[in-house]
């Protein structure tokens, strides 16, 4: 039997209804916000060795279908192939606000789908795919610590807004979805116009009481329609087998983490590692010792950064490794930027193309253009292994999408550079945030390709450390950090404020003191980055790099760009081939041609003039005879514009027969002398001729062949004995 659950977030009511569909899952629930609906599944199947003893065998799939919005697929086979990026990253979203909820030691393999049932392409169904997983999974018999609430919140005109739409979204400075548990944020990642950190902890907090209500018509879902929860304790350990490691270890795992060397202290776990499997493996559950292992390692760490008050590799908490930068290193590509921050090391490239570059978007959300990508290369060597190297994955897609993010706001808009632009992050190195790495390197590479950004980006990763009362915010998180911390705490933007965000927290709640701390240290860490990037570049190149195409721009009446693109786009299509340019044309009449010459450019815009104009009644024109009547010839004035000329204009004689003056594919100069009703467009090359005789004194001349013999004149006086001369048509 159906059970429906309503609550007010912002202008609509949220309604979560279950007990209609999809009913053989342990959880299945519908959501609904406006006429966006979302259904969520949650099924469990049977425990898997996976090998990792900390891994949780979670999949989570959002699955956009066209139906929802009243499309059908494009291609071929007219049916939806792989995600999207958008479809990528509400699955990573909704896996990153849901992993950490689950009992620890549960290895039951676990998947939840979404699927988009309806979208009215104005409420975006990403925080109703969290919002449904978490139903489902709180009314199931799956165990999860939730349930948890999700709402992005927007800043228009000064006011924080609960899911605004598409369309209010154009005018917001900020995009923030906020996940939390009650009274504790989960996850945080936003994107936004160069926003103060003051602004950004309002929004987190009010995204918090938004999301109260959301819980609370879950809590009350599992109080009505609930399934028990089955009986999951966490493996116990086998007797003696914790003593029996730490008597192993007896303090010499302190010893190693006492090196500063990372690669030597590395070593030496390992080493540790392998001996203590010897030594204990025949006797105790291998498994188990490792994960003991691990338990200790992240424990030492800890304790390490909080009681000696420094880092694992010297540094103070507030510490940033050493960075290098450097641009220009590749002499082909149209900019280039290499940024190091200790052992993380990322190279960006950059590329311009022409308007006609633009990714096309098509989906569930409302269409559209992107004339600026980022995409991010994650290559095993980077981190020093060997592994298949095939199409990007989520975390690449991920990490993509927050750089192009942070980036964004700083784009300069088409109308001042009408350029497709797409950065290309390759990862060479990574021991630590790679992805604020990306967002350094990336706006240097810009600036080397001469983008006139509207200010730098430089990005930086927080990290927390919790334990025996005490707290440690570090700056400039390392690999072994971010593993054994308690948060990753990634902090993008200007000297002026932030412009992306993206928080993950493994503790069951934060102190405001702590996050604002955070930010504050962050924003220090920022500048200081700025100022070693300005180092290396400290303004955008005056000039786009000479192998990059030149964009020009040019303004055509709307009502000509038929002219222009000409039938089923023949005149563009040659246009293009014929000046070796690319040429794309607005409905408001903007031409943009992108040329790799002036030379070309210039006689492309000529073409596209001559297409355009009007032509004028008394303006002489040269001409090309493109067909020959009877009574007058046909003449090609301007590109795709045609006039006639009677046989009694052709010349300032009478004209027995047309073709005794000119064939087609001369060129003659010819006068417009009138413009009909209908269009149709008279000339007269007689008017030039008398008007270049010494008496007409205009010195122009006719380009008309002159080598063919001059018709007999008729006797003087003789003109009015035949009543049809001149002949009129």
């Amino acid at each position: 039997m159906s059970e429906v659950f309503e609550c007010q977030v912002g202008a609509k009511k949220l309604t979560i209804e279950t007990g209609k569909l999809a009913g053989q899952a342990n959880g299945a629930v519908t959501v609904q916000y406006g006429d966006t609906v979302v259904l969520a599944t949650a099924c469990m199947g049977d425990a898997r060795d996976t090998g990792d003893r900390s891994f949780l065998p979670l999949t989570v799939d959002f699955e956009e279908r066209l139906y929802a919005a009243g499309k059908i697929p494009g291609g071929f086979i007219r049916r939806e192939g792989r995600p999207t990026q958008d479809a990528t990253l509400v699955c990573r979203l909704t896996d990153r606000s849901i992993r950490p909820l689950f009992p620890k030691g549960f290895r039951a393999e676990l998947q939840t789908i979404i699927t988009t049932l309806s979208a009215d392409r104005e409420n975006k169904p990403d925080v109703l795919a969290i919002v449904g997983t978490s139903a489902a999974l709180t009314i199931s018999d799956i165990p999860f610590a939730g349930p948890i609430g999700a709402v992005v919140v927007g800043d228009i005109d000064g006011q924080l807004v609960a899911n605004p739409t598409f369309s209010e979204m154009a005018n917001s400075l900020l995009e923030m979805t906020v996940v939390s548990l009650k009274g504790a944020v989960v996850m945080v990642e936003a994107g936004a116009q160069v926003v103060s950190e003051e602004r950004l902890l309002e929004a987190i907090r009010f995204g918090q009481e938004v999301n109260e209500g959301i819980i609370r018509i879950q809590e009350e879902m599992r109080e009505r329609v609930g399934k028990p929860k089955i009986d999951f304790k966490s493996p116990e350990l086998e007797p003696g087998l914790e003593s029996a490691v730490l008597s192993f270890l007896d303090g010499r795992m302190e010893r190693e983490m006492d090196k500063t060397d990372r690669s030597e202290r590395d070593k030496g776990l390992g080493v540790l590692r392998a001996e203590l499997l010897e030594s204990l493996g025949e006797t105790y559950n291998r498994d188990q010792a490792l994960s003991v292992f691990e338990a200790r390692v992240k424990s030492a760490v800890r304790s390490h950064i909080l009681e000696k008050g420094h880092r694992l590799d010297g540094r103070a908490y507030d510490e940033i490794r050493p960075i290098s930068c450097e641009v220009g290193l590749l002499p082909r590509t149209h900019g280039s930027g290499l940024f190091a921050r200790g052992p993380t090391q990322v190279l960006n490239v950059t590329t311009l193309g022409t308007t006609g570059d633009e990714q096309r978007m098509d989906g569930i959300s409302p269409e559209g253009n992107k004339r600026f990508m980022h995409h991010y290369n994650f290559p095993p060597f980077s981190s020093g292994e060997v592994k298949r190297v095939g199409t990007p994955g989520r975390r690449e897609i991920g990490h993509g999408a927050l750089v192009e993010r942070a980036l964004a706001p700083v784009i300069p808009d088409a109308e001042d550079f009408p350029y497709t632009i797409r950065l290309v992050s390759e990862v060479l190195s990574s021991y630590g945030s790679t992805s604020m790495a990306s967002a350094c390197a990336s706006t240097m590479s810009m600036m080397d390709a001469g983008v006139p950004i509207k200010s730098p980006v430089a990005g930086i990763a927080m990290g927390l450390m919790t334990g025996d009362g005490k707290q440690a915010i570090i700056t400039d998180i390392a690999g072994n950090e971010d593993a054994y911390g308690d948060m990753d705490f990634k902090v993008a933007g200007t000297d002026q404020g932030v412009t992306a965000l993206q928080m993950d927290i493994k503790l069951h709640g934060i102190d405001w003191e702590i996050l604002s701390k955070a930010l504050s240290q962050a924003r220090e860490a920022r500048l200081f980055i700025l100022e070693k990037m300005k180092s290396a570049i400290d303004t955008s190149r005056p000039e786009v790099s000479s192998y990059a195409p030149r964009m020009y721009k040019m303004t055509i009446r709307p009502e000509k760009i038929g002219a222009v693109i000409g039938p089923g786009g023949r005149i563009i299509r040659a246009l293009v081939e014929q000046h070796k340019v690319t040429i794309d044309v607005q409905n408001d009449g903007t031409v943009t041609i992108g040329a790799t010459s002036g030379d070309a450019a210039e006689s492309a815009m000529k073409a596209i003039g001559d297409l355009t104009k009007e032509v004028e009644v008394g303006a002489v024109y040269t001409g090309k005879v493109t067909r020959l009547l009877n009574f007058a010839v046909m003449v090609e004035i301007l590109p795709g514009k045609e006039g006639m000329v009677h046989i009694s204009e052709l010349a300032d004689y009478r004209v027995p027969n047309v073709a005794d003056v000119c064939n087609i594919g001369d060129e003659i100069m010819v006068k417009v002398v009138e413009i009909d009703r209908m269009g149709r467009v008279n000339l007269s090359r007689r008017a030039v001729l008398e008007e270049a005789s010494p008496a007409g004194g205009s010195g122009q001349r006719d380009p008309a062949p002159q080598n063919r013999p001059r018709p007999p004149q008729r006797p003087s006086g003789t003109e009015d004995l035949d009543p049809n001369y001149p002949f009129r048509s």
